[in-house]
């Protein structure tokens, strides 16, 4: 099943857009989001990533520091 919520940039202080492999992980983020998977693999360090529509379906943050976390401060009316 694909996703067809657009891909939102993480908030830069969970995933810097000036790291050199920002372009990756994105194209990583999407490709999971178009084959319907709610987590991907990090490409750098193999570590599972749960993407920004895992976040929104579990419906709240869990305090982790997730890189797709739509509920960081000033990110989705969080305050």
């Amino acid at each position: 099943m694909s996703v067809s919520i657009p891909s939102t940039p993480p908030d830069p202080s969970r995933l810097d857009p000036a790291r050199p492999d920002y372009d990756v992980i994105m194209a990583a983020h999407d490709e999971a989001l178009t084959a319907g998977r709610r987590t991907y693999l990090d490409p750098r360090t193999g570590l599972v990533v749960q993407t920004r529509v895992a976040h929104l379906e579990r419906g709240t943050c869990c305090d982790s520091g997730c890189r797709h976390c739509p509920w960081v401060r000033g990110v989705e009316g969080v305050n």
